[in-house]
């Protein structure tokens, strides 16, 4: 006779891959508050806050934390802006060829970040730029457009057409009945998508490498101070920091996608 909850060896299982990958996670976080500024002793031999006082008094970590969050905002706009349009096509019009283009539209998440880097460098030396800020913006856009297109089709496919015609009879104009019938709609989806947009370009470090040129998004510096034992707990303090405002959004997306009790999204 089966049973709908799980057995003890499926929990402990689920239990040890959560512990497998959070583990790790737990280890920055504890030595972010560690007295100890050289060692990984454990059990720490005190705790304090100080690290987290001296991470913020350096200048060159705020600068990098603004321009990784201008960057992590113009990326999710203009993601926004286009994930969104292409996902309306997609669910209102029939054409010759529309699975190639879902499939070119996935294609730049799917593919390795580093090939993804080295296209987006080619492509902006050939057209005679530099990277700087815009070409970084560029870069993440190219996949948090995914992340928003997925999330809008899939709302799009279960808005009922006959909305759009009934507004359409009473006399709406196109912006009313986007404003006022396809909007409402798609809000929590939108948000969803663009919290993991936003999640996701903050935290990117491949694909930056390649197109920031002098420019140091917070990953770059992170990456940077990886090999300076002496600012561990520093590092240590801003992986905190990522931690947060990749996890906070994604956490957020996932609550306004899942499905309650009737099979609709919240």
């Amino acid at each position: 006779m089966r049973s709908d909850h799980p057995s003890w060896r499926l929990r402990l299982a689920t239990g040890a891959g959560l512990l497998f990958l959070h583990l790790p996670l737990a280890i920055i976080v504890l030595y972010a508050f560690t007295t100890e500024d050289r060692t990984y002793q454990f059990p720490p031999p005190g705790l304090t806050l100080h690290w987290f006082e001296v991470a913020w008094q350096r200048a060159d970590i705020r600068e990098a934390l603004l321009l990784s969050l201008q960057v992590a905002g113009m990326a999710t706009a203009l993601a926004l802006l286009l994930g969104t349009m292409a996902a309306a096509a997609m669910w209102r019009a029939s054409f010759f060829g529309r699975e190639v283009f879902t499939l070119l539209m996935v294609l730049p998440i799917a593919l390795p970040g580093i090939v993804t880097g080295i296209a987006l460098l080619s492509a902006i030396r050939l057209a005679g730029f530099e990277p700087a800020l815009w070409t970084i913006v560029t870069g993440h856009a190219t996949f948090c457009i995914v992340v928003v297109y997925n999330n809008a089709l899939a709302r799009f496919r279960r808005t009922a057409g006959n909305l759009i015609e009934a507004s359409m009879d009473l006399g709406a104009d196109g912006l009313q009945t986007f404003r006022h019938v396809i909007l409402p709609q798609l809000g929590s989806a939108l948000l969803a998508g663009g919290m993991l947009a936003f999640a996701l370009s903050f935290d990117e470090i491949i694909v930056t490498t390649f197109t920031a040129g002098h420019e140091r998004t917070l990953p770059i510096w992170f990456m940077n101070e990886l090999f300076r034992p002496r600012d561990r707990p520093v590092t240590n303090v801003v992986a905190v920091a990522v931690i947060l405002v990749t996890a906070l959004p994604i956490l957020a997306a996932y609550w306004l996608t899942r499905s309650d009790e009737t099979g609709e999204s919240r």
